[in-house]
């Protein structure tokens, strides 16, 4: 089982941002902005390249929601999901790194 999954179990504890049956957003644990969390689908899957529809449909629709919830609706966000090695991909779940709080920069890596 991986981390994420122990999180989402209760295995490990978190302080849930937000959550519903699809999703738990919990706080990252080293932010790289003053609003850092990670949108984390209940149900496993390795990376975005296997997402479904139906997991697709539960999750996006709720990111505007939880940027409201966070204060960040009016300025804007980023959203970022890593995929593989290359692509910075650390645990092998997929999971949304939503930031915000201040103007962030470009190129990202």
């Amino acid at each position: 089982m991986c981390i994420f999954c122990k999180i989402i179990s209760g295995e490990i504890p978190s302080e849930p941002v937000y959550q519903d049956e699809h999703l738990l957003v919990i706080k990252d644990i080293a932010p790289a902005a003053p609003v850092h969390v990670l949108i984390l689908p209940k149900k496993h899957i390795d990376n975005i390249s296997q997402i479904d529809a139906e997991l697709a449909a539960a999750v996006f629709p709720k990111i505007k929601d939880i940027a409201k919830l966070l204060g960040l609706e009016e300025n804007g966000y980023r959203l970022v999901v890593n995929t593989g090695k290359d692509g910075g991909q650390t645990v092998n779940h997929l999971h949304i790194h939503l930031l915000g709080g201040r103007e962030l920069a470009w190129p990202a890596g």
